[in-house]
């Protein structure tokens, strides 16, 4: 079923790749993005440059053509900025979130696929993580999205939106031919930040921690490639088409990586050792977070394709060398 969809944050990572997966499955996609992170050369169809708080732009775009559905992926998500400015993100993601969705219910869109995160869980009692864990954000910026997700159950519940939310665990990865990758600015994130270290494109990199209750010390993370993620907006999307409310999913592989262990895992796809120093921890990373992913798998048949960390390290290692913005 081909439907016209808007994209907020559609500029970005992740949202960049799922406006392209969307257009390459028969979807109509228009994004919207105020690049304040995201790069115009990564958009897919018609560009709205404009903030998610920007009510009347968003009026205006909701109301001149109908849409089918809102993929909503516009945030600050920068954990440490979030510890010392979190006015800003409770901003944008909150503030901006109950804007967009009044103004969606407004003009009849009720239907969205919502980007949060495994943040919402914070130091987790168990593992893996199983969605009926309660929400114990450790960061503001995990708090925002904890908040988003409880404003749009009550939307569900109460006012006819049919939402999924997709808590994200760690997105890395490129296009395979090399058309979209990661590229912010600060990078903050573990794959690139090693990549650019063994590429000598930044100094060596720090490893906070390596004294955790893991198999070698370091953090244990989930990492799931991109377009992994972009299916699973895909089906997530099609279910809502065809008259699902929404639910919340855990969107991660389940396997366990260390950090070391990634950068082992750059270090063979770059050719190059990475350069490190050890550091102490960092307040509030957990030593492990993964997921259990089988509620997605039986509700809408998700499975991901991209399990082995070396192919997930070489696509993002391919972007590396040569970025296209």
């Amino acid at each position: 079923m081909s439907a016209r969809v808007l994209v907020i944050g559609g500029a970005g990572y992740i949202g960049s790749v799922c406006a392209r997966v969307f257009a390459q499955a028969g979807h109509d996609v228009v994004t919207y993005d105020d690049l304040s992170t995201g790069h115009a050369a990564a958009v897919t169809g018609q560009l709205v440059e404009a903030d998610i708080r920007d009510r009347a732009t968003l009026r205006e775009v909701l109301r001149t053509k109908p849409f089918d559905a809102v993929l909503h992926f516009a945030a600050r998500s920068v954990v440490g900025d979030s510890v010392h400015q979190p006015a800003g993100y409770f901003d944008v993601n909150v503030a901006g979130t109950l804007g967009l969705v009044q103004e969606m219910l407004s003009a009849g869109v009720r239907r969205m696929v919502f980007s949060s995160t495994c943040a919402i869980y914070g130091t987790p009692p168990q593992l893996p993580l199983t969605e009926d864990l309660p929400f114990a954000p450790v960061s503001p910026y995990g708090e925002t999205k904890a908040m988003v997700e409880r404003f749009l159950e009550l939307c569900r519940e109460r006012e006819g939106l049919n939402v999924t939310c997709l808590r994200y665990f760690n997105a890395a990865g490129a296009m395979p031919d090399g058309s979209l990758g990661e590229a912010h600015n600060p990078e903050t994130h573990l794959i690139p930040l090693a990549i650019h270290a063994a590429l000598g494109k930044r100094p060596p990199l720090k490893l906070f921690g390596t004294d955790y209750p893991t198999r070698d010390g370091t953090c244990v993370r989930d990492y799931i490639h991109v377009l992994d993620l972009a299916d699973a907006h895909l089906r997530a999307m099609d279910r809502l088409l065809e008259g699902d409310s929404g639910d919340a999913y855990n969107v991660g592989t389940g396997n366990g990586t260390t950090v070391r262990e990634v950068l082992e895992a750059v270090g063979r796809a770059a050719g190059t050792p990475v350069p490190y120093s050890d550091a102490d921890r960092r307040a509030g990373d957990p030593a492990a977070l993964y997921a259990q992913s089988d509620k997605i798998q039986s509700a809408l048949g998700w499975v991901p394709q991209h399990t082995d960390l070396d192919d997930i390290v070489a696509s993002a290692v391919k972007w590396a060398r040569s970025p296209r913005y």
